[in-house]
């Protein structure tokens, strides 16, 4: 079998290019001629809110990685597809994410199927933005017409793409498996010791980019509450901010939380990531709106309790009472979700619950998705 994936890939950053390499580093594992084909431009620098969209870690090894896509050049989509389609794969997988990358998509998939052979898949990470914009009505529609069938990763996104496609092509859901690439799981001492991190202190994890919809406000409200103050706690907020910074910092100064928050504002490296999750006594997403996420994978690999909110498809992973908490998100509810957790002791049997649950979660599930939609 031959398959080929679109999307972003190293160089670029972020979770969904590591979900990328990752799935093709499965694919390659199962004997799959596989290779992926990557933009060369993926956002014009105006639109990217960060300040870099490459990493610095190495490339992958075992399969190939290609520059060749430009986002925003028609005619760089045609040569794209013309360049598949001499190749006959059986897939293309187009992993999809935002409504900016249906017309390239949809173009691509377009020129590709003119072999009469290959069949195009949909890998959706989210058919809806979160932040959403007037182009989520106008552009996910085209992309959607484009593609021979899809998977998603959680039931929410699942929705949202039968609501679009008009014509009952085959879907199906698979939960996003672990982010198991990031290390191993290691003593909490020497993670403290790299981070240079106080060992008397607890510490809850916020990780990832900070963007509005993910809550960070509704936690600091929760993380003042004084019933935490005895535990001796700290919460550490890992990630860039998309956001600007300084309303969260003018809001930790008046919820007198100063001295317990300690903010990381750069984009964290994939060498670093294992050192805090691997600190950490419970991750926390307090997410005002959600489809999946990337992060309670990686928390489930460092086998990690988490408190997610009852958004999008959070839930649907995170088994409350578990693996961790699923609460309403409003910061009374994560308040006492976090006490409870302090109070009684929950970690080390979250934790178990944890080594359970994660079992589900392998790569091997959905690179055998793809293969029977095909």
């Amino acid at each position: 079998m031959k398959i080929v994936i679109v999307g972003t890939s190293h160089p670029y950053r972020g979770g969904i290019a590591a979900f990328t390499d990752r799935l093709a580093t499965e694919f390659v594992k199962e004997g799959v001629d596989i290779e992926v084909v990557t933009f060369k431009l993926q956002y014009p620098s105006f639109l990217f809110p960060g300040k870099t969209q490459y990493s610095d870690a190495e490339a992958p090894a075992g399969f190939p990685i290609e520059r060749k896509v430009n986002s925003i050049n028609p005619l760089n989509w045609i040569k794209v597809g013309k360049e598949i389609r001499k190749k006959n794969p059986d897939i293309v997988i187009f992993t999809y994410w935002m409504s900016f990358f249906a017309p390239c998509f949809g173009n691509i998939a377009r020129v590709i199927k003119k072999n009469r052979q290959t069949k195009c898949i949909g890998l959706i990470h989210n058919m809806i933005p979160h932040e959403k914009s007037v182009l989520d009505k106008m552009l996910p529609p085209y992309f959607v017409k484009s593609m021979d069938g899809f998977v998603a990763l959680s039931q929410s996104v699942l929705d949202d793409v039968a609501s679009l496609d008009k014509q009952g092509k085959p879907k199906c859901m698979v939960p996003h498996p672990l982010y198991d690439h990031y290390g191993e799981i290691m003593e909490r001492s020497e993670a403290l010791h790299h981070l240079n991190l106080d060992q008397s202190y607890r510490y809850f994890l916020f990780f990832g980019l900070v963007r509005a919809y993910k809550g960070l406000d509704l936690l600091i409200d929760a993380f003042a509450d004084k019933r935490l103050r005895k535990h001796n706690v700290k919460l550490i907020v890992a990630g860039e901010f998309y956001d600007d910074e300084k309303p969260y910092l003018e809001q930790i100064k008046k919820r007198s939380v100063d001295d317990l928050v300690i903010i990381q504002n750069q984009y964290i490296s994939d060498n670093d990531v294992k050192y805090y999750f691997n600190i950490a006594d419970i991750v926390v997403q307090p997410y005002k709106s959600a489809t999946q996420s990337g992060v309670t994978q990686v928390a489930y690999h460092f086998e990690k309790p988490m408190l997610v909110t009852n958004v999008g498809g959070l839930g649907e992973i995170i088994p409350d009472g578990k693996v961790g908490y699923v609460v309403e998100p409003n910061p009374s509810a994560i308040a006492n979700a976090l006490v409870d957790f302090c109070e009684n002791d929950r970690y080390g049997a979250l934790v178990e619950g944890v080594r359970d649950e994660k079992q589900k979660y392998q790569w091997s599930n959905m690179t055998a998705a793809i293969k029977n939609l095909l």
